[in-house]
């Protein structure tokens, strides 16, 4: 194995690929313990990075393109990386590394500006893999030489992710006196349950066991009060009060949260607590590819074959999930 002393990991996506990318710089240090991993990372998920065990350092997409390209090539040449990781590939990314004089830029072959700018290239389809978005990450990793993971359950033990200490502000969203479950019940993209299911769900929990608490966006929450029971006395409505490190806190300390294939199910999966994420069979979002991975992780489909599903089309077969099977899967 010939991991290098200081590598940067660049993921300057989404919420939810930072969260299933926290695995692989895990994994790195379950074989090359000594590694310095640096991750490159949009704004609005540093939060996440910055309470994962395994990462050392975090340099911000934003900062770097707002300091223009001299600054930037000299703030990635500053780091004295011995290698970069392009797990989700940025073309101006890898043109910072190749001038910054990274000696190893590793990318998949399938994008075609890494022939340019990378000097080791790997071969996979993601959008065409059965495998887990969270495996097909160490795939990455070959030219160090460091193993795929039997199962990707495997890789669970080495998220890393710390659970935050509520603060004040956060302590007041929760009850002492009851099972605190979040529903996040709209997602930024893809397919969702539906705000009619979570109508449903919300209706089912037991005012006197559960306490049903409401996150999203103020975007989000705009939408979602038009149609959910805000107003029951078992409901808190979190809607766009909460930063991203706010609403790690209240995931972390609370019993259990529900929602689709969204960051927030992902933090919840890999802070431990239960878990239900609701997805399509359609291809590529199914649960094969971005189930949650966490140590009380569930997943729920829609039973019965789907044609649509099988082909990669678009379908609203989620939406027939019912909401008492949700209910079942919840802690008593």
């Amino acid at each position: 194995m010939n991991v290098p002393g200081t590598l940067i990991l660049s993921r300057p996506d989404n919420l939810g690929d930072a969260v299933v990318t926290l695995p692989m710089a895990g994994w790195i240090k379950q074989h090359a313990p000594g590694t310095r991993i640096i991750a490159l990372a949009r704004r609005y998920t540093e939060p996440v990075w910055r309470a994962c065990d395994h990462i050392d350092d975090v340099l911000i997409l934003e900062d770097l393109r707002e300091a223009g390209e001299a600054t930037a090539v000299q703030q990635l040449r500053d780091k004295r990386a011995d290698a970069i990781v392009h797990v989700f590939p940025q073309r101006e990314v890898a043109r910072w590394a190749k001038t910054a004089g990274i000696p190893r830029r590793i990318g998949t072959s399938h994008r075609w500006w890494h022939w340019a700018t990378c000097n080791e290239r790997v071969s996979f389809s993601r959008r065409r893999s059965n495998l887990h978005e969270a495996a097909l990450n160490i795939k990455l990793l070959a030219p160090f030489g460091v193993p795929m993971p039997d199962s990707t359950n495997d890789l669970v033990p080495f998220i890393g992710l710390r659970v935050p200490q509520p603060s004040a502000v956060v302590a007041a969203f929760l009850r002492k006196d009851r099972l605190n479950i979040i529903l996040h019940p709209l997602k930024a993209s893809g397919v969702d349950w539906g705000l009619g299911n979570f109508a449903k769900l919300i209706t089912l929990l037991d005012p006197a066991r559960y306490h049903c608490i409401l996150t999203g966006t103020a975007a989000e929450a705009g939408q979602y009060r038009k149609v959910l029971p805000v107003g029951l006395p078992h409901v808190t409505d979190t809607g766009g009060k909460l930063p991203l490190a706010d609403l790690m806190a209240l995931i972390g300390a609370s019993d259990a949260l529900v929602a689709a294939s969204t960051g927030p199910l992902h933090i919840a999966a890999a802070l431990g607590i239960r878990t239900i994420g609701l997805f399509s069979l359609q291809r590529p979002i199914h649960p094969g590819r971005w189930a949650p991975l966490g140590r009380d992780a569930h997943v729920l489909v829609n039973d019965g074959h789907c044609a649509k599903c099988a082909k990669g089309l678009a379908c609203d077969g989620i939406k027939q999930i019912a909401p008492e099977r949700v209910l079942a899967l919840l802690p008593r």
